[in-house]
């Protein structure tokens, strides 16, 4: 789902504030938005969207997932100069954000292809709020999985509903609530205990917080069927070990909350 006029509306007021003088600009202008590095597009539906908004005739340059190198112009705007340099810092801001998200992201499936070609590379709901659409298309266009894109895309037995109610009666209880259409998940800190959670009702295993020799374990301990996820602090360097463990799901919050912005520049009179 593209954002929202209602999300554009927000993110703009945030910027422009009661009275914006800077942009008071006469006349009509060009723009292009600019790749300043190499990296992957994302978030230029996002972008033209705040354009269209102001009323700003806008074109995408380059696809989400495209490669992208210093020079490369990937959006170009005309129309009146106050509502293009009103909307510039926003749209370079959001595609700056989203293409740094496809870009580590497409850093970590190519880690984790170097030692397998079945391992899926997933992000979080540790999402910015307010911009979790941006952030989890940004995954899909680096080539990653969004995993939940809200609480009820999956029923998640984490070690908070273990702690306050035990294992086997925590998933005990999902199941019987959740649709027949749902999966449940649950998250373990011990290879021990992935056995458990299968024989509990889990359709997928989460180890969490292990290292990867751990994690190998869990997964050998696991019946046929059962999916495996190794989450918990995993960075770009860490994921080929950790694809090499025989998992079927490599989760990574640091997609989304520590991927730096890709240096995108926006010049007006191209």
């Amino acid at each position: 789902m593209r954002a929202t006029d209602r999300q554009v509306e927000a993110w703009l007021r945030e910027d422009v504030g009661h009275r914006d003088v800077t942009n008071l600009v006469p006349g009509e202008t060009t723009g292009r938005l600019v790749a300043k590095e190499a990296g992957v597009a994302a978030g230029l539906d996002a972008a033209k969207a705040v354009f269209e908004y102001l009323d700003v005739a806008v074109e995408t340059l380059a696809d989400a997932g495209d490669r992208i190198a210093p020079g490369d112009a990937v959006l170009a705007v005309e129309g009146p100069a106050e509502s293009v340099l009103r909307g510039e810092r926003v749209a370079v801001n959001i595609a700056g954000h989203a293409s740094g998200v496809a870009t580590k992201t497409r850093r970590a499936v190519e880690a984790a292809r170097e030692v397998s070609d079945a391992v899926e590379i997933a992000a979080t709901r540790k999402t910015t709020p307010g911009l979790r659409g941006v952030e989890k298309r940004a995954v899909a266009a680096g080539g990653g999985d969004t995993h939940r894109l809200t609480l009820s895309g999956m029923v998640m037995v984490k070690d908070n509903h273990v702690a306050e109610m035990g294992l086997e009666a925590a998933v005990r209880r999902f199941r019987e609530q959740k649709s027949f259409a749902t999966k449940l998940e649950v998250e373990v800190e011990s290879p021990a205990d992935a056995p458990r959670a299968a024989e509990a009702g889990a359709d997928i295993v989460l180890l969490d917080n292990m290292p990867p020799a751990e994690v190998r374990e869990g997964v050998e301990r696991l019946p046929e069927g059962v999916l495996a996820e190794a989450s918990g602090g995993i960075g770009i360097a860490d994921v080929s070990d950790y694809a090499a463990t025989g998992v079927d799901v490599v989760s990574m919050g640091s997609l989304t909350h520590s991927a730096p912005s890709l240096d995108l520049s926006f010049r007006t009179g191209e």
